[in-house]
């Protein structure tokens, strides 16, 4: 398929979405596995507070960062406002085989054995990996189902997304997050959807705003793609979703030209439509 986006457009999202750190990070370790990295300037916010509960969270080496406790050291980051919204949810944490943390844009870091969990708030500014999915709606008859997120979203409300996007929880496996989040974001079972398939992968590395602009994403979106029957009208279910909307080819491009989708539906969406 013929994917009808603009050049500039597509090159300056990619841009967007592959930016090196703003400044140096160090990287961090767990158990003796590689798991993420931060900031200096957050390292000694954090050492340097008062031993929170009997921990010392943090130990600077000739490799990096040593964390004695990951749980422990998310709530220390709650407790001084370094960590993103707190939502009471455990993300897998994985030994990496590189990072590459320079000024230079990282490497992709590739999981190996899970080695902990963490809450969802505190990964970003500890640079730690995250996994994502996503499920492109075409639409039986044509057109494609989107959803615009909730305005009272903590990360891009309001804008335009995939027909479903969530984060693959410590608890899931990625079919089991695909079918969770089908039904949470849009009332459907996979079971109902016809042609279900994957379609790729897309991964972000950027700076993120989290813990006043020290955090780091690093992140890879395994996207899905399937027909939903005619007369089939998703329904939120969570009310993180404002609306869904079907829209054809010509709003699709528009959607997308103008940046009203967020960076990841975006480079999926590019994606799935041939790019």
């Amino acid at each position: 398929m013929s994917a009808g986006l603009n050049a500039d457009w597509l090159a300056a999202l990619h841009q967007r979405a592959n930016q090196p750190p703003l400044r140096p990070r160090l990287p961090l370790f767990f158990a003796g596995a590689l798991v993420g990295s931060l900031e200096e300037a957050f390292f000694n916010e954090i050492a340097f507070m008062p031993a929170w509960k009997g921990h010392s969270l943090l130990q600077k080496t000739e490799h990096g960062i040593v964390a004695s406790d990951l749980n422990a050291l998310a709530l220390a980051m709650r407790d001084a406002a370094l960590c993103g919204p707190w939502r009471g949810e455990a993300l897998a944490v994985h030994a990496l085989t590189d990072l590459a943390w320079t000024n230079q844009a990282p490497s992709d870091a590739q999981p190996q054995q899970r080695v902990a969990t963490i809450e969802r708030g505190a990964v970003r500014p500890l640079g730690i990996p995250t996994q994502a999915v996503h499920l492109v709606g075409w639409a039986e008859g044509g057109g494609m189902w989107v959803q615009q997120r909730a305005l009272t979203k903590a990360n891009d409300p309001g804008q335009w997304d995939t027909l479903m996007g969530g984060m693959v929880s410590a608890a899931d496996t990625l079919p089991q997050a695909l079918e969770r989040e089908t039904w949470e974001e849009a009332g459907l079972h996979t079971r109902q959807l016809q042609s279900l398939r994957h379609g790729g992968q897309v991964r972000i590395r950027r700076p993120s705003e989290d813990a006043r602009g020290m955090g780091y994403m690093v992140e890879r979106i395994d996207w899905f793609a399937a027909t939903v029957p005619l007369g089939t009208v998703p329904q939120n279910q969570d009310g993180e979703v404002e609306r869904f909307e079907l829209l054809q080819r010509p709003e699709l491009l528009e959607h997308l030209h103008s940046n009203a989708f967020t960076l990841e539906a975006s480079l999926i969406l590019a994606a799935a439509l041939g790019v």
